[in-house]
């Protein structure tokens, strides 16, 4: 997921309460804080330094997006941590040479890949980054979500400076795919007046089964399946999955 031009735009509006029940979730699954841990898509470090700050000893965020980790350098700066950054595509990595005692990917981001093929590559280049019986923890948003709750979403927010509108739609020809169109309008001094900022963004998931599958392709066992950030037993209605998976 690349937010080019509006990465500062995103980052400001994201709900500060998502960070923290990620924080909760590794927390309380993570089996080695000691260990090196990187955080894949980890876009401007937010739980990240999260994680730091809360007994995490050596914490790396991996991003496609410069912008984000411009944003990841400067919040960590503010906040007084030290993060490994590294700008790469989660496709393929196999130039980094370092291994990880944990490797994390939360907020939706597996869920930009384009097809399973996608999947299984960003799958597999985990597996080998990560030490003997490491620990891949992960989440992606359930076929619930793609169709039923996000067709005909919409959401509005602005203040002084900044309106933004999100418009969410099926995608017919694609299983489990949506569309979520994101429009920020943006005072610019310079012309005093709005510019307005658009991107289109693609999500796609697959039924539980299909994940297992990939990740024991990918080398993976002891894949531990929950929702609700860790807190419930997965139901139909679970708009997001989250994976706990060994390194085999």
């Amino acid at each position: 997921m690349n937010y080019q031009t509006f990465a500062k735009l995103y980052d400001d509006l994201f709900d500060e309460e998502a960070y923290a029940d990620w924080q909760s979730y590794a927390q309380t699954h993570i089996q080695s804080k000691d260990g090196k841990l990187l955080e894949l898509a980890g876009g401007a470090g937010r739980l990240a330094i999260l994680l730091k700050q809360n007994g995490f000893k050596d914490v790396s965020v991996f991003d496609l997006s410069p912008e984000m980790l411009t944003l990841a350098a400067e919040h960590a700066e503010a906040a007084q941590i030290d993060l490994h950054l590294i700008q790469g595509d989660m496709r393929e990595w196999s130039d980094l040479k370092q291994k990880y005692a944990t490797i994390t990917s939360f907020a939706d981001s597996l869920n930009y890949l384009a097809n399973t093929q996608e999947v299984l590559a960003t799958f597999k280049q985990v597996a080998s980054h990560l030490e003997p019986n490491g620990q891949f923890l992960f989440d992606v948003i359930s076929p619930w979500q793609t169709d039923v709750y996000y067709p005909g979403y919409m959401y509005n927010w602005h203040d002084e400076e900044t309106a933004f509108m999100w418009s969410s739609y099926g995608v017919e020809d694609s299983q489990h795919t949506v569309e979520h169109e994101l429009t920020f309008f943006v005072y610019n001094e310079d012309i005093d007046g709005y510019q307005q900022i658009q991107e289109i963004h693609t999500e796609r998931t697959y039924d539980i089964e299909t994940y297992q599958r990939l990740l024991k392709k990918a080398g993976f066992k002891d894949i531990q399946i929950s929702a609700d950030f860790g807190r419930s037993a997965v139901t139909p209605e679970s708009d997001r999955w989250f994976f706990s998976a060994i390194k085999a």
